[in-house]
């Protein structure tokens, strides 16, 4: 497959396309286009036979935001309509997840947020220890048998710890439980 450059005039949104980027994340992905156009060759719009968007729709959207005239192409021939289908969805589902300690203690945090990955962020508020037990105080989980052991004056202390805790809630739970 060769990336071509062609009219942006030539291409066809895909109307049966399922996903959707709003609001300030578009702004978000229109100003990376307007920041870095580069990176438009480097992943260019797939498109099918005719020319209709399979990988890129929103990206497309966000080239004519930004008043592109040109975009660069790899057209993916010779697929049946259930292929095309398969790639569509395949290509907007997030598979993999973020590894949030590496991306908290390697990357700037004020870079990614510009580049549109929205970074979670969690207070003591979001801690609710009731949330690891069954209806009958049991633990939801094994490793959570220790804080049965725990008064509400540790509770509070623990709790006291993690406000204003910026991290994943898993990595609130893992360090909470590295503090009792």
């Amino acid at each position: 497959m060769q990336v071509k450059k062609v009219k942006i005039s030539e291409i066809k949104t895909n109307p049966k396309n399922p996903r959707l980027i709003k609001d300030d994340k578009f702004k978000k992905l229109v100003k990376s286009i307007q920041e870095f156009p580069q990176m438009l060759e480097l992943r260019p719009i797939v498109v099918d036979e005719n020319n209709i968007v399979l990988g890129g729709n929103m990206r497309l959207k966000a080239c004519i935001e930004v008043g592109l005239k040109e975009i660069y192409i790899v057209k993916a021939e010779d697929l049946t309509e259930e292929q095309k289908d398969e790639f569509i969805v395949k290509d907007n589902v997030g598979f993999g997840e973020w590894d949030w300690d590496l991306l908290a203690n390697e990357w700037d945090v004020e870079k990614l947020d510009e580049w549109g990955l929205t970074i979670p962020s969690f207070s003591s508020d979001d801690i609710d220890l009731n949330d690891f037990f069954e209806e009958n105080n049991e633990p939801k989980d094994e490793k959570f048998k220790i804080v049965l052991e725990y008064t509400e004056e540790d509770y509070a202390e623990v709790t006291e710890l993690f406000k204003n805790y910026s991290g994943s809630k898993e990595q609130i739970v893992v360090d909470l439980l590295k503090k009792i």
